[in-house]
């Protein structure tokens, strides 16, 4: 079932696993891969409504994050080519770092109230250059890490991910009432300097011998490999699950500020109770993904933490019927960011398995623009159906719209499959 199969021939020592340099290198990567994008949803938003930018304008500047979906469209084109230095996959990163680094600090350089047609402009270079990031990101990522290592290396990545939004979410908002905004975007660019040197300083890991010779094999053979590797239904058994393995908790969580508005709780309560307890509970399941993964193959990690994150939405049903109560909201989003954490360590661990090293990129690029498909469908969804059924019924449909995603881990990663490294 998986591609390219590195399982070692004996198992390791979670210490082996756990202090090496490749998790050290998950680390930065993942903070420079998700610095950029945290500028573009944190940052931004707040420079142009401190211009008094309305909110329409601001809200249709969401617009420009579409190469972080559609990043798969030239992802066949970091699989081919390889740039005159540093190798194929540090090539490119340096490459889209250095990008990111000159197009956040030119931010500085417009005012929002006369120069927003050049904003926008600069605002999709830097999601172009960030989601190019992320590929070769994802494609290094999984060509580093052994089988064994995939779940605690993601865990580090994801970790380290989240907190990159300390530099734009918080950090700079704080620079911002003291220095002038290009002084700002110039100190939140030079944050890049960790991802710049850290291409620098890595081995490449890519073997040239596996790259397509062609485009047209960069384009089509990811596809025919996938689906050749166990067969058409297997390939989409695995695509399904992909699908299907998160939309519980994507529909349960995508309409949560308004529910608990409606609950209600008072904004300060909201951002002091609810999004408090989401951070601590996304990051500690992150971690506690990665430290468990040490011990449980990626299958095993998948059926432990589906039943988590299904049965955590259980608390939003009991919520829903004892209305406003602080500590039972602290409870139950807590449980539920818990399980959302644990589930996405799982799940970008399986992804990441399931890719061939001959095309890492593309495979990888088509694997995670093709789960954002559930998050796009409960958001644009759930208004709907909450508002014919109400949010018991809501809540108790989540549960049971995660089940035929654990069903088909009988097909993709029974239990006992997979596991020479455990």
């Amino acid at each position: 079932m998986t591609a390219d199969k590195a399982v070692n021939p004996t198992p390791r020592r979670w210490q082996e696993i756990l202090l090496n340099r490749k998790m050290v290198t998950c680390i930065f990567l993942g903070f420079t891969s998700g610095m950029p994008l945290y500028v573009l949803f944190q940052l931004v938003p707040a420079w142009l409504r401190g211009h008094d930018v309305d909110l329409a304008t601001i809200g249709l500047f969401a617009l420009v994050s579409l190469p972080y979906t559609w990043k798969f469209a030239w992802s066949p084109l970091m699989d081919r080519f390889k740039l005159p230095f540093l190798g194929r996959r540090r090539g490119w990163a340096l490459f889209t770092q250095v990008g990111l680094l000159l197009s956040i600090a030119a931010l500085g350089r417009f005012d929002p109230s006369v120069s927003l047609q050049a904003i926008v402009v600069t605002v999709f270079i830097i999601s172009l250059f960030s989601a190019s990031q992320d590929i070769v990101i994802d494609a290094y990522r999984r060509e580093l890490l052994a089988d064994d290592e995939l779940g605690t290396g993601t865990s580090f990545f994801v970790n380290a991910y989240r907190l990159s939004s300390l530099i734009p979410g918080s950090l700079a908002l704080i620079l911002s009432d003291h220095l002038p905004w290009s002084v700002v975007y110039w100190v939140t660019a030079a944050f890049m300097g960790v991802g710049i040197a850290t291409s620098l300083i890595i081995r490449e890991v890519s073997d040239d011998a596996l790259a397509p010779g062609t485009l047209r094999q960069a384009v089509v053979d990811p596809f025919v490999e996938f689906f050749s590797r166990d067969g058409i239904r297997t390939g989409l058994a695995i695509l399904a699950f992909m699908f299907l393995y998160k939309l519980g908790d994507n529909m349960a969580t995508a309409l949560a500020t308004p529910f608990y508005i409606d609950m209600g709780f008072s904004n300060t309560e909201i951002g002091s109770i609810a999004k408090a307890a989401a951070l601590w509970a996304v990051i500690a399941g992150g971690i506690l993904g990665g430290v468990a993964m040490l011990k449980l193959s990626i299958n095993r990690a998948l059926w432990i933490f589906g039943f988590v994150q299904m049965f955590t939405i259980l608390g939003y049903v009991w919520l829903s019927t004892v209305g406003h109560f602080p500590l039972g909201l602290f409870i139950v989003v807590s449980g539920e960011y818990l399980g959302v954490g644990l589930g996405a360590i799982a799940l970008t661990a399986y992804m990441a398995r399931e890719t061939s090293k001959a095309f890492t990129a593309t495979q990888f690029a088509l694997f995670s623009s093709f789960i954002a498909i559930p998050r796009t469908f409960a958001n644009a969804s759930t208004g709907f159906i909450i508002e014919a059924i109400g949010y018991t019924q809501f809540f108790i449909i989540c549960t049971l719209v995660a089940i035929p995603g654990m069903l088909l881990l009988f097909k993709v990663a029974p239990w006992n499959g997979n596991s020479a490294y455990k």
